[in-house]
């Protein structure tokens, strides 16, 4: 009996933690992300979550054609520049950061709609000890011409 009590505080504390740990999160993507997106208009989602270093995570959304959009991507100070990835259907890259000087913002509009692949990578740090980990979140905003 002793045993189950303590399981359930267990799973209870890990839960609040990553519940807590998410609302930050979602806090430092408004704080922090949002004036990235400058006179865009934010679709109203947040996506954010916590990595480590040598982590990485993607995320898949629909963007329709003759609109003008800006993605931007923001990470905790203690973590080395996000890297980001964007790739159509055929796993073509349209947008690679490492190519444009690990740029967090990027600009674009599509000729067709469709469906896109966000890939983000948090690099190995040079730190032999525990690694890194803070939160990282994409906003997108748009513009309608």
């Amino acid at each position: 009996m002793k045993v189950n009590r303590f399981i359930l505080i267990l799973v209870a504390l890990v839960f609040i933690a990553g519940t807590t740990a998410n609302a930050q999160c979602k806090a430092f993507a408004k704080k922090t992300c949002l004036p990235e997106l400058g006179s865009y208009t934010h679709d109203g989602n947040y996506h954010a979550t916590i990595l480590s270093e040598g982590e990485e995570a993607e995320l898949y959304k629909t963007f329709f054609s003759d609109m003008e959009y800006r993605m931007s991507v923001c990470s905790a100070e203690n973590l080395p520049p996000v890297e980001f990835l964007v790739l159509d259907a055929d796993r073509n890259i349209l947008y690679s950061s490492k190519d444009n000087n690990n740029s967090c913002t990027w600009d674009f509009k599509l000729q067709a709609s469709q469906q896109l692949r966000v890939v983000l990578k948090i690099p190995s740090g040079q730190n032999t000890g525990i690694p890194a980990q803070g939160c990282v979140s994409v906003m997108f905003g748009f513009r309608i011409d």
